[in-house]
């Protein structure tokens, strides 16, 4: 039980590392198009992309599959890039229910390339140890511990702006997805495999 604790403290701080802050980036492009009176349809995103992401990090981490490091490095960024630019599209047209469809599948599918680059990390700290499921449980609790911490300030810091101080809802998505856009795209060109 006291590998579980530690792999979890350590997962726990890989995401809420500000160094190694496109975690937390994706998270933020993906929750800010919601508001708390949308947190079945946040939670239904945030649930498949946690289940997608423990999924890659165990295949991975049981050695199952292998992906080039600098290939995930590179997917990453370009992930947050696609969130954000569909927050600023989402709305466009009357079919609400695809929009969120086409969300859902992007989300389970960018969790498989997020998962794929914790399992690098993972299967580093892993090396010479036999046993695996207690530290990948407690290691993808510690993740998934930070993601929900994110979302929830994600959700109180629009419930102030838009709720309290009154924030145009389409200049606060669009401002923040830009900016996100903006950073993804530096992160993208940064990590491209040479």
């Amino acid at each position: 039980m006291q590998d579980f604790w530690f792999y979890g403290e350590l997962g726990l701080f890989h995401v809420l590392d500000l160094q190694g802050y496109d975690h937390v980036l994706f998270l933020i492009a993906l929750a800010l198009p919601f508001g708390f009176r949308q947190w079945k349809k946040l939670l239904a995103l945030a649930t498949l992309f946690t289940i997608a992401h423990c999924l890659s990090l165990g295949l991975a981490a049981f050695g199952i599959i292998s992906v080039d490091a600098a290939i995930v490095e590179f997917l990453i960024p370009v992930t947050i890039f696609l969130t954000a630019l569909f927050n600023l599209f989402r709305n466009l047209g009357e079919q609400v229910e695809l929009a969120f469809r086409v969300h859902l599948f992007s989300t389970g599918l960018f969790g498989l390339i997020h998962g794929l680059g914790f399992s690098n990390y993972f299967r580093m700290l892993m090396s010479g140890s036999s046993e695996k499921a207690i530290p990948l449980l407690g290691f993808a609790a510690g993740i998934e511990l930070a993601q929900v911490l994110v979302l929830c300030m994600v959700l109180s810091v629009s419930l102030l702006a838009l709720d309290l101080l009154g924030v145009r809802k389409k200049a606060y998505l669009w401002g923040i997805s830009i900016l996100i856009l903006g950073i993804s795209a530096m992160l993208a060109f940064q990590a491209w495999p040479a």
